[in-house]
């Protein structure tokens, strides 16, 4: 795959969208993208994200702001001068044609030469293995097969850029796995620019260069999958990428510095380290990820310890949730592996629960976080 470059090729700046001229869908959405990049806008519904992706397209008014592409303004082009391939939920491929008449599309349209079209044709139903289904309709096609063929069709005529609508979203878990798979062969192969909407979080942290995580049409935060996992802007980010325990505390010291100390309710000081918390805060929340907490069972020294009581376990094949409660109610999870080394409660048991300093953030408690779609 061609290396992402180094120059902005995408633009929004200070876009911002309203249906009724009073309420902001989308808050003075800033982005910026690279040319080869695979962009996810990732967040729950309702947040801003398939609407943003809309204004790319030009199926929805920008009401103010800018997108450039190339350094070039088209927020006043019409959609189909914007050279721009999309892939939807519903594949939108053409039943009364075959799969070979459904790729050729596109570059009929171009007014391609006919020998030109056929050589394109080829070539991409081997790119996505489908080089013996170009007789075929598309309701002779399993939901796998449709979508690579709108892949495939969005990505023919080599278009600036491609947007991706929930594509895998109609299809079950294993042909999800593959499609992902298969979109990021296709990306790596080809080194086409992607910016793709989903709200399935292992989706976007799977297939993306970049993420921007959205709430209530603002960008939460906006970077690698493992930045974006390993440290978290806000709670709101910690809550909404993979797992993670948000117990409240009263912030005690270094509410300005890089470490600070936080109390618990019952009394249990914590060290964590200063997610956005500033001098002015006064309470916190912990956040801290169930993998990276230990139920303890030996004297081996962790910088944060607390008591708790096993209330339930949940047995998940390669690892085992467990869940505790704390003396003030709150509810913590725990991910264990699943090997010889696992523990068993009773419930109601008490035990400690343990972990470091380096693997645990405070976050100020403005930012709420989310509790699920």
């Amino acid at each position: 795959m061609e290396q992402a470059g180094q120059e902005e090729f995408l633009k929004f700046t200070g876009v911002k969208k309203t249906y009724d001229q009073k309420t902001l869908v989308v808050k003075d959405f800033n982005l910026d993208v690279k040319q080869g990049e695979f962009v996810t806008l990732l967040g729950p519904s309702g947040s801003g994200k398939t609407t943003v992706l809309m204004m790319l397209a030009g199926f929805e008014n920008v009401t103010s702001g800018t997108i450039t592409v190339g350094g070039t303004p088209i927020t006043n082009t019409a959609p189909y001068k914007r050279n721009i391939g999309m892939v939807f939920q519903n594949y939108a491929l053409f039943p009364h044609l075959t799969v070979a008449q459904n790729l050729a599309y596109p570059l009929t349209v171009r007014k391609l030469p006919k020998k030109e079209i056929k050589e394109k044709v080829e070539h991409y139903l081997k790119l996505i293995e489908l080089s013996h289904f170009g007789d075929r309709h598309p309701g002779q096609l399993s939901g796998g097969q449709r979508q690579r063929v709108a892949l495939a069709r969005a990505l023919i005529f080599e278009p600036t850029l491609v947007l991706m609508d929930e594509p895998l979203g109609a299809l079950d878990k294993k042909l999800r796995e593959q499609m992902q798979f298969e979109i990021t062969r296709l990306h790596q192969k080809l080194g086409f620019t992607v910016i793709y909407v989903t709200h399935d979080q292992v989706e976007a942290l799977t297939m993306s260069s970049r993420i921007a995580v959205f709430n209530e049409g603002v960008v939460q935060q906006y970077a690698s999958p493992d930045d974006l996992y390993e440290r978290p802007a806000n709670a709101f980010v910690a809550s909404f990428i993979g797992e993670n325990n948000l117990i409240s505390a009263t912030l005690s010291q270094g509410a300005g510095t890089e470490t600070v100390g936080a109390t618990l309710q019952c009394g249990t000081p914590l060290q964590a380290r200063n997610g956005n918390c500033t001098a002015g805060d006064s309470q916190c929340i912990i956040s801290v990820r169930p993998e990276k907490l230990v139920i303890k069972t030996s004297d081996q020294t962790y910088d944060n310890q607390i008591s708790a009581k096993f209330i339930t376990r949940h047995y998940v094949g390669d690892f085992i949730r467990y869940y505790f409660q704390l003396s003030d109610g709150s509810n913590v999870t725990v991910k264990t592996l699943n090997d010889t080394k696992a523990p068993d409660f009773t419930e109601g048991q008490e035990t400690v629960l343990a972990w470091m300093t380096s693997d645990c953030f405070a976050f100020s408690n403005h930012s709420s976080p989310v509790q699920g779609e």
